[in-house]
Parts: structure tokens; C-alpha cells; sequence
């Protein structure tokens, strides 16, 4: 199946402001993510925004922008807006702060949706290695069923241990750290962006639960390692240190 990945990039951050176009390494740190998308096997790449700064930004770097309205709500209302004029059979929703992602990884999520024919969207996860990330609200956690779709999404310690200990290390992981990558059917995703936010949605603030709301499956696939994305400043300062041992002639 074919598929394109979507890079919605806004220039607006409460935490880093002017994320996608930090710099300190030479590139643009949306160039880092589009270039990462670039080396899966997608059929098209775009960054997706309103803000002519980031789409001016791009065009620099010879990479492919889509302008797109102000006023969505979330990334994934900017990427259906994209999505709608795309000719492909999935559509990858890579956030912009991802200088690190895997190929590979990107790759995976539309297999899983060519194994599992009856699911419109597929996530991935990653094992919980200590209570502490167990219990922390700001790690998302999924629970997935025997087939390996999404039972339900939470900031609460999920699956709860009535008695003893959670087993961080068994081989089958039944703690998993959810992560905010997504492939979806292309006509699902337009629906999807129709749809009101759900009550679980609103209460847990975690928009993927309105899939399930609607009935609807997400097949989860378990990867061993998550790249560290960039929220703050402390993170974008390790990455350019990540970056600069990697590629010593970095600006």
C-alpha cells in the first residue's frame, strides 16, 4: 500500500517557541524531521502549516509545503486537510518534533494496517521499564487485546495490579508506553476530523480515544526503543549535542 507522511508544524510553543525553526545545528529542526521521513519508503512528504515562516523554511531546504487554514483544533484536523487532496492509501501523522525518528519505524505503522485489514488506524508502543514511568500521568499508556488492538488509552497506571508487583521484564510486556505516531486509512482519517471530540477524549485530554468512541479499532504495534522527541529546551539541547557527536562538522 502506498503512503504519505504528513509533518504538521506550527510556530506557535508554550515551551519552545519557534520549535520547527530552531537552528543551532545548522538545519532547521522541521528540515531533521522531514529528512528522517524522507529515508522511509513513503510515496510523498509534506510539511503541513499555516504560518508562512515555517513554509518559507522549507521551501529553503527544497522540501515539499502545504499551507493549510488557521484555525484547526489539532494536528490531526491539519493532516486531513492535507490528506484530503493526496492520492494515497494511508497517511502517516508524524509530529514535527521528531528529529530522531526511525525509518524504519515509519514504515512499520502501514504494515500494520495491511495485516490487520479491519482497522482503520495503527499506533505504536513501547514496554514501561519502571513503576515510576508506569505511574507518571504524563507517559500515555495503552492496554491492547490478544489480536494487538488498543483496549483503552490513559494517563493512569493501566493495566491496574490488584495484587503484587507490575513485571517490567516478562517476555510477552503488558505495560506499554504509548507513542503519538498514527497511520490511518485515508477515508477513515477524513471522517475522523468530522467527528466531535468524546467525552473520554475531553476528561483523559487524549484524542485518540475518540476512535475507540466511535467503535472503531487501533492496531498497536510494540517497538523496543522511542526516539526522544523535542518539548523543551533542555530536550532540543540534547539533541544538537546527539547531532553534533554524530556529524562532528555540524555548524
Amino acid at each position: 500500500m502506498q503512503f504519505a507522511i504528513i509533518i504538521p508544524a506550527r510556530y506557535a510553543s508554550s515551551r519552545l517557541p519557534a520549535k520547527p525553526l530552531l537552528k543551532e545545528t545548522g538545519k532547521y529542526l522541521v528540515q531533521h524531521v522531514y529528512e528522517q521521513a524522507c529515508r522511509s519508503s513513503a510515496k510523498e512528504v509534506f510539511v503541513a502549516t499555516d504560518d508562512e515562516r515555517i513554509a518559507r523554511a522549507v521551501s529553503e531546504f527544497n522540501g515539499r509545503v502545504a499551507m493549510t487554514r488557521a484555525d484547526h483544533a489539532s494536528g490531526t484536523d491539519r493532516v486531513a486537510e492535507v490528506a484530503a487532496g493526496l492520492d494515497a492509501d494511508i497517511i502517516v501523522n508524524l509530529q514535527g518534533d521528531e528529529p530522531l525518528i526511525d525509518p524504519a519505524v515509519l514504515d512499520l505503522l502501514p504494515e500494520l494496517l495491511r495485516k490487520d485489514t479491519s482497522s482503520p488506524m495503527a499506533t505504536l508502543a513501547v514496554p514501561i521499564k519502571s513503576e515510576e514511568q508506569w505511574r507518571d500521568p504524563n507517559c500515555v499508556k495503552v492496554v491492547r487485546d490478544d489480536l494487538g488492538r488498543a483496549l483503552y488509552f490513559s494517563r493512569s497506571p493501566i493495566p491496574f495490579v490488584r495484587d503484587g508487583s507490575p513485571d517490567f521484564g516478562a517476555p510477552e510486556p503488558r505495560f506499554l508506553q504509548h507513542l503519538g505516531l498514527y497511520a490511518y486509512r485515508r477515508s477513515f482519517l477524513l471522517q475522523l476530523a468530522k467527528q466531535p471530540p468524546c467525552a473520554l477524549e475531553q476528561i483523559e485530554k487524549l484524542e485518540q480515544l475518540r476512535v475507540l468512541a466511535m467503535g472503531r479499532s487501533i492496531q498497536v504495534g510494540i517497538v523496543q526503543h522511542a526516539s526522544r522527541g523535542v518539548d523543551t529546551p533542555e530536550d532540543y539541547r540534547r539533541f544538537v549535542e546527539t547531532y553534533r557527536m554524530t556529524v562532528p562538522t555540524a555548524a
